[in-house]
């Protein structure tokens, strides 16, 4: 069966979407999914992600990794299927949607999208690391030579060690630029392997520098392997509240398989 698809990328960070209002894509096959990923064999993608009505919000997000499971929240991908939405008719510059984490806003103005990231209130503060969860479970940790490491294979050590283990982690290496800006580079579980940005993963370094005090700033800008994102919060009785992740959402092709 021909599966018609298009194609969106956010600061790298790249994506099959289908519009699946219908139910006619099988959520099920996980083989399929993950050959759509695939880069040598399918179309190529950090993850799939369907389009589906909802009853009462603008839409619903599905999302899978790159290995055919579905996952956890993706930023990136929550922005680009805001803009799918748009392409689609769906929306026109405001959209409210349910994803696998809950509700989330957003706005959307050319090719910049804004999305509203859940609040959160547990930042664990370790001695060469930080762990909290923006939607997605997320390590943080200081790297001084972050331009030229091995993230795969000192990000896969990190993922499947202790205590993350079977359930696994997202591992995000940073390097402080200024009070404003950090350099960042993401090893994503799922994918199992670098990725060029990752939404929740910038969103979770913005907050674990400001919860550590490595920055006063409540808007900070994360430079990425596929470009640049900003990250803006409001802090309340020690809970990041208001939290939005800001960057461009691109379409790159449509095409069937």
């Amino acid at each position: 069966m021909q599966q018609t698809f298009y194609k969106y990328q956010g600061t790298g960070n790249d994506f099959v979407m289908v519009d699946n209002r219908e139910q006619t894509f099988n959520k099920r096959d996980t083989k399929r999914i993950a050959f759509l990923c695939d880069r040598r064999f399918g179309i190529g993608a950090d993850g799939l992600i369907l389009l589906e009505n909802h009853d009462t919000l603008d839409f619903k997000m599905v999302y899978f990794n790159a290995d055919g499971n579905e996952s956890t929240m993706c930023g990136n991908g929550g922005r680009c299927l805001v803009a799918f939405a748009k392409q689609l008719g769906v929306i026109d510059d405001k959209a409210v949607f349910e994803a696998i984490d809950g509700l989330h806003h957003a706005e959307i103005e050319a090719d910049i999208v804004k999305l509203q990231m859940q609040d959160v209130d547990v930042v664990e503060k370790f001695d060469d690391h930080v762990f909290l969860n923006t939607g997605s479970p997320h390590h943080v940790q200081f790297e001084d030579a972050i331009e030229y490491f091995d993230i795969k294979d000192k990000g896969s050590k990190i993922r499947n060690g202790e205590p993350y283990f079977n359930e696994g982690t997202n591992v995000n290496f940073v390097k402080k630029v200024n009070d404003e800006v950090f350099r960042v580079r993401t090893y994503e579980r799922g994918v199992e392997d670098e990725t060029l940005s990752c939404g929740t993963g910038v969103t979770a370094v913005a907050i674990a520098m400001h919860a550590i005090n490595e920055t006063p700033e409540t808007l900070i800008k994360l430079n990425v392997q596929g470009g640049k994102l900003n990250v803006s919060f409001d802090i309340e009785n020690g809970t990041y509240k208001n939290v939005w992740l800001i960057g461009p959402a691109k379409f790159v092709f449509k095409g069937e398989i």
